[in-house]
């Protein structure tokens, strides 16, 4: 009988996978916030701004969005470690910072799906595709 009790959880969870996505996920995103939150005020602060910047332009893929992340909270955790002040780390110019940063991660990042999608669209309209 505990066969057909779990038979309809492991189809809720399927299922409530396919809507949300991998739980895993979550858990792994659910981590690398309870780190930031541990990281000094001025480097959970940069790391902050940082993310909310990189959601934007960054992988749309989750697991690739979660590397990001995840490497993200590495360096600034390292380098809260270390003593080295935010200026150090980023630069003068945050924006040139988090693109370069951005610039590690290609898979998935909806910009680049856009960018192949025009690029196709104009062939196709000049006559280009092959």
């Amino acid at each position: 009988m505990a066969t057909e009790q779990s038979e309809p959880r492991r189809g809720y969870r399927h299922y409530l996978e396919m809507v949300t996505g991998p739980l895993e996920h979550k858990k792994r995103y659910r981590q690398h916030k309870a780190r930031v939150q541990q990281l000094p005020d001025g480097h959970r602060t940069t790391v902050e701004a940082l993310q909310r910047y990189m959601l934007h332009f960054g992988p749309a893929e989750s697991e690739s969005l979660l590397v990001m992340l995840e490497d993200l909270a590495d360096l600034f955790e390292q380098s809260a470690a270390d003593g080295t002040p935010i200026r150090e780390v980023v630069g003068t110019d945050p924006v040139e910072f988090a693109e370069e940063f951005l610039r590690n991660y290609p898979d998935g990042q909806w910009i680049s799906r856009e960018r192949e999608r025009l690029t196709k669209a104009i062939n196709g309209a000049a006559g280009d595709e092959t």
